[in-house]
């Protein structure tokens, strides 16, 4: 995780170790909850250390969200200078140091417009706009991953909280965490960081 100390941040970003110690409160709710109640499994399973090489199966969707097939490619692994080349400097913390961004610095990236919301380090689909919903929580939330194929859940337990990570599954790139307490079909809240996804506009 970057350091707090002697560097100047964005005001949108914050770090992990910063975003975790302002929400001590809410860690030790989530902490009661997690440990209270059974995790679902949510599409593949969540496991801790899970191996992040190799070749990976990812379903390909067009823009207006069609599913278009499935392929077997390599696992995309890039040096931390080169993903700073290609990326904001809020995307590389999130995406590449697991950084949260503010809560409502950009809830609404899509405006509620058809589409798709891809990795924005890798390009894969990961959710059709028509799964967002408003879950008041300051960050773009949906009910569903556009295939489970496409990402990847583990289970994060650092700093005294037991949550779920979602990370891109072709890239490794973090996008926020997944709860059992949004809306039907499927109970589900997949809280993600904007600034790790690009809305592409259904044409």
């Amino acid at each position: 995780m970057f350091s707090l100390e002697n560097e100047e941040k964005s005001p949108i970003v914050i770090g992990r170790r910063a975003f975790v110690a302002g929400s001590v409160v809410m860690g030790a709710v989530l902490a009661w909850l997690f440990s209270e109640r059974k995790q679902p499994v949510h599409g593949e399973a969540a496991v801790a250390g899970a191996e992040l090489s190799g070749k990976v199966k990812i379903v390909e969707f067009s823009d207006d969200g069609r599913e278009k097939s499935t392929i077997t490619a390599d696992r995309i692994s890039k040096s931390e200078a080169e993903w700073r080349k290609s990326l904001s400097a809020d995307s590389f913390e999130v995406a590449r140091r697991a950084g949260t961004e503010r809560p409502y610095t950009n809830e609404n990236p899509n405006d509620h417009a058809k589409g798709v919301l891809r990795c924005i380090c890798c390009d894969t689909a990961l959710f059709n706009a028509d799964t967002k919903f408003e879950s008041g929580t300051g960050w773009p939330s949906f009910w569903a991953p556009i295939a489970k194929e496409n990402v990847l859940e583990t289970t994060d337990s650092g700093f005294g909280m037991v949550r779920i990570a979602v990370s891109c599954k072709l890239c490794d790139a973090h996008l926020g965490h997944v709860f059992n307490d949004g809306p039907r079909p499927t109970g589900l809240r997949y809280c993600m960081n904007s600034v790790a996804m690009r809305f592409a506009k259904a044409t």
